[in-house]
């Protein structure tokens, strides 16, 4: 017979909530890696449109890398909000409002012709888009209807999907523009997004069972608890980094080679090769995650990204050196997604998953923000991307040491009780 203080609490890592029938794990990996292959494809190419839109239209490259800080931040703002709505009311409803909201915006980022309108178009509707087509809301119906044992490889296979979206969609995007133009490009694109919605029904998770168990929290509770805990602090203090790195590099390294006499089949290859490199990069850190200490592998994923940028704006510049630089940093680049998403609901539990998922990556944006706004201001300042090079190392130091503090046990809170 269970001690009372064993009946009056339980560990947050415990099933948090039970559908009256969990979708399969298989169904769920299919339709949420094609979302995520398509949401993460298409966005991953912007820095390709950098130099023909703004040629087209006479901006400066500020003028397009403020539209793309902007998407980054408002995907981050409205993360949260995506999240707890799919926490809320199911993750089919929200994806496919993303899905329109994301085709909406490739059109109406093609058919702008002032920096406002690009800024509300390619920035403020795109990364609204963007915030309920990713990362949380997807991970948000893996935590609850994969069984944790399994659940940090699991989002290491979605991550690797979108993953496999940049491989796949960066050379088809630069193929678009260059026989099409970079406004229909967009138009094509838009169509594309929509697919989104027939995948989002497999993802439409049965109602709850009624008179089932529930932990007695509120939003507020859960973010207060979240808030308070300094491994979650931790945490959204690395994700920072993580934006900040990988979405400067993103949007201005095809900007940067061209500058040091690239051809642009390099920087289109690169992409590609970051893309590919990060499906196998993604799959380890999720298999990683089920075997040893998430902390250790962020850390050394953070600390590896400096030393790999470090090598290379200080070797000499050639196709190669581009090349090898791709593949490193794309086998770094969003395996931090499933270690983070996994300790998150490993802490906290898989009720509030997307919600808590989304204020993580909030900071992530943020950082997304830092690293394309001022990859752009500091170009257009001293005509040289050096200065944003070397912030972005000083961060990779910094959010590997900040992920050591943080520790994966669940947290305890009073027992729930029958609805």
């Amino acid at each position: 017979m269970p001690t009372p203080s064993r009946r009056l609490r339980y560990s947050a890592g415990m099933p948090a909530q039970q559908p009256a029938k969990q979708l399969s794990m298989n169904q769920v990996l299919l339709c949420g890696a094609m979302i995520v292959t398509l949401s993460m494809g298409i966005r991953h190419g912007f820095g390709l449109w950098l130099q023909p839109i703004t040629m087209d239209r006479g901006w400066t490259r500020e003028t397009f890398a403020m539209a793309m800080a902007v998407q980054n931040l408002a995907w981050g703002l409205a993360g949260p909000f995506a999240g707890m709505l799919a926490d809320r009311y199911g993750a089919f409803r929200v994806l496919v409002a993303g899905s329109a909201l994301y085709a909406g915006g490739l059109v109406l980022m093609a058919l702008s012709t002032s920096g406002a309108a690009f800024l509300g178009s390619a920035g403020l509707v795109l990364g609204m888009a963007q915030s309920g087509t990713t990362y949380a809301v997807v991970y948000g119906v893996i935590g609850r209807n994969v069984a944790p044992e399994k659940r940090s490889m699991a989002m290491g296979i979605a991550a690797a999907a979108g993953s496999f979206g940049q491989f796949l969609m960066v050379p088809v995007e630069n193929w678009l523009i260059g026989h099409w133009g970079w406004q229909n490009a967009l138009f094509m694109l838009g169509c594309l997004a929509l697919a989104i919605m027939p995948l989002a029904l497999g993802l439409k998770e049965p109602a709850l069972v009624n008179g089932t168990a529930r932990p007695q929290q509120s939003i507020v509770a859960a973010l207060k608890e979240a808030f308070g805990n300094p491994s979650f602090r931790w945490l959204t203090a690395g994700y920072f980094v993580c934006g900040f790195q990988v979405v400067f590099i993103g949007v201005h390294m095809p900007s940067y080679l061209k500058d040091h006499g690239m051809a642009p089949q390099v920087a289109t290859a690169a992409l590609a090769l970051i893309g590919l490199f990060n499906v196998f990069g993604t799959f380890l850190a999720g298999w990683l995650g089920q075997r040893m200490p998430k902390r250790h592998i962020l850390s050394t994923i953070y600390l590896a990204r400096s030393v790999a940028i470090v090598i290379f704006i200080t070797a000499p510049l050639t196709p190669w050196s581009v090349y090898i630089f791709a593949s490193v940093m794309g086998f770094l680049w969003l395996s931090t997604v499933p270690p983070t998403n996994a300790v998150v609901a490993q802490i906290f539990g898989v009720q509030y998953m997307s919600m808590l998922g989304g204020v993580v990556f909030f900071s992530h944006q943020v950082g997304s923000f830092m690293g394309v706004w001022l990859g752009g201001r500091l170009y257009d300042t001293t005509g040289s991307y050096d200065v944003v090079w070397w912030i972005a190392v000083a961060l990779g130091v910094f959010a590997a040491l900040a992920n050591m503090p943080v520790r994966e046990a669940p947290v305890v809170r009073a027992a729930p009780q029958p609805a």
